[in-house]
């Protein structure tokens, strides 16, 4: 049992921020697309950036990477602050996993993207998917005409799944622009804003 102190805190309840839809999921609101779009890996980024300042910061990576951000969201906001924009934390939403948990996964994702929004940062949304029994809850929290993010690291196997999720979105959200982490499969429609994964390791060098 909680106090009623603890009961109260933002930290426990995270409802500060303006939710939408049936799970009242925080809302990612929409922004204007930057000039330029280079990518760094959030494991790559440092407490005193020096040359990829101009870059943004996704976190297509594992998610044990960048677990704590969710949790404590103010240790890494000052580093965090020092780059072109961020993508929401990638956190998965497996097929294999019950639905509890990507709905989970998705507001957490949600989350942190207002968090951010509301100290004057830039963000873009990352979208992911399961099976269509995702579809209920995993593009909540997405204006209209967004500018959103995708990854494409390991989607060649799951390819129609895959497909499927992402006409879903270009349907429910009608993104401006789509930021793939990673090569595009042909059959992608929309404004694609392709980013080479490799090169984006090199910003780091």
């Amino acid at each position: 049992m909680h106090s009623i102190e603890t009961r109260k805190r933002q930290s426990f309840l995270r409802n500060e921020y303006a939710c939408a839809g049936k799970w009242n999921i925080p809302i990612v609101k929409s922004q204007p697309l930057c000039d330029e779009i280079k990518l760094i890996a959030c494991s790559d980024t440092k407490s005193q950036e020096i040359r990829n300042r101009e870059c943004g910061v996704h976190f297509f990576v594992d998610d044990y990477r960048f677990e704590h951000i969710y949790d404590y969201p103010e240790r890494t906001l000052a580093k965090y602050s020092q780059y072109k924009f961020l993508l929401t934390p990638d956190y998965s939403l497996y097929a294999d996993m019950p639905l509890w948990r990507q709905l989970e996964n998705v507001a957490k994702n949600r989350w942190c993207g207002a968090y951010w929004q509301s100290k004057g940062l830039t963000v873009y949304p990352t979208v992911s998917w399961g099976l269509a029994s995702s579809y209920e809850f995993c593009f909540d929290g997405i204006e209209q005409n967004s500018v959103v993010a995708v990854g494409m690291i390991g989607c060649k196997r799951g390819r129609l799944n895959f497909m499927r999720g992402y006409d879903a979105m270009l349907d429910k959200l009608s993104p401006s622009a789509i930021i793939s982490f990673g090569t595009p499969f042909k059959e992608m429609h929309g404004n694609i804003i392709a980013v080479d994964y490799l090169a984006s390791r090199k910003e780091v060098r």
